[in-house]
């Protein structure tokens, strides 16, 4: 039987081989990136629809609305009810994830209208809102925390509902308090599980929001679309479309990275 020498160093090699393997999917990414570029430039070069622009016309077009400060100025209007909505749909729905996760009368209670919110088709509810908020701010914040807020809460309460009981039963044999298995077993255990819940509800607030400036009243990136739209200006909507994909990759390219840093730092190595 043969041990493990403990001079080869050993996190070297993992990080040698991680290394290895992100410059392979690197590879692979810009090579699937290039493929799907060349497929839409040779589609609208067939001349199939006068309304499909093609791909390096789409990038003139993105690259000036980025310079002459349009693409930005729309991205402002557009993160101020993002912003907000994500902050209630965070505050909300982690509380009542856990608090449905801890307690089955508040499970009993909550759950139902969270799996109704999740369930409901979001441009059905849009002009139910607006009638009752008008058409300004608020309508908007709603749509980004009705489509967040059921994401978060549901995500939060499975992970707590799936931390492991004989975790719980230790902390408990050894005299442990109830706030003791909260603070110290069940949200550090289930605390992956709600970020990737976090993830996914930043990725469901910003549809809401384009969603919103779509059906609602046309401001920021949705009336970028809109304006574009409506004068036949197709290369340019169909940028302002590649930007709001980009920004959502960006978006959740940020937390996937922010996520491992924080619950899978044994991956990297000792």
């Amino acid at each position: 039987m043969t041990t493990a020498n403990p001079s080869i160093p050993t996190y070297g090699l993992q990080s040698g081989l991680g290394l290895r393997l992100w410059h392979a999917g690197l590879h692979w990414k810009i090579l699937s990136i290039a493929v799907f570029a060349l497929i839409w430039q040779m589609t609208a070069m067939s001349g199939f629809n006068f309304a499909f622009p093609t791909f390096t016309a789409t990038m003139s077009a993105l690259w000036s609305m980025i310079a002459d400060g349009s693409m930005g100025a729309a991205y402002l209007r557009t993160m101020e009810p993002l912003v907000i909505g994500l902050t209630i749909s965070l505050s909300i729905g982690i509380s009542a994830g856990v608090a449905m996760g801890l307690r089955a009368s508040v499970e009993w209670v909550t759950l139902p209208l969270f799996i109704v919110m999740q369930a409901a088709p979001m441009a059905a509810l849009i002009p139910l809102v607006t009638f009752v908020y008008g058409i300004g701010l608020t309508s908007k914040v709603l749509a980004v925390v009705m489509l967040a807020m059921p994401v978060i809460a549901m995500n939060c309460y499975k992970a707590v509902r799936n931390v492991p009981p004989s975790m719980v039963s230790m902390c408990r044999s050894f005299t442990g308090s109830r706030m003791q298995q909260v603070t110290q077993i069940i949200l550090p255990a289930a605390s992956p599980m709600m970020f990737a819940g976090l993830r996914l509800g930043v990725a469901e607030g910003f549809s809401g929001v384009v969603l919103a400036e779509l059906l609602i009243t046309p401001t920021g990136i949705g009336d970028l679309i809109t304006y574009h739209r409506s004068v036949a200006n197709f290369a340019h909507m169909y940028a302002t479309i590649v930007s709001i994909v980009l920004f959502a990759i960006l978006a959740v390219s940020l937390l996937q990275w922010l996520e491992g840093r924080l619950f899978h730092a044994e991956r990297r190595g000792n």
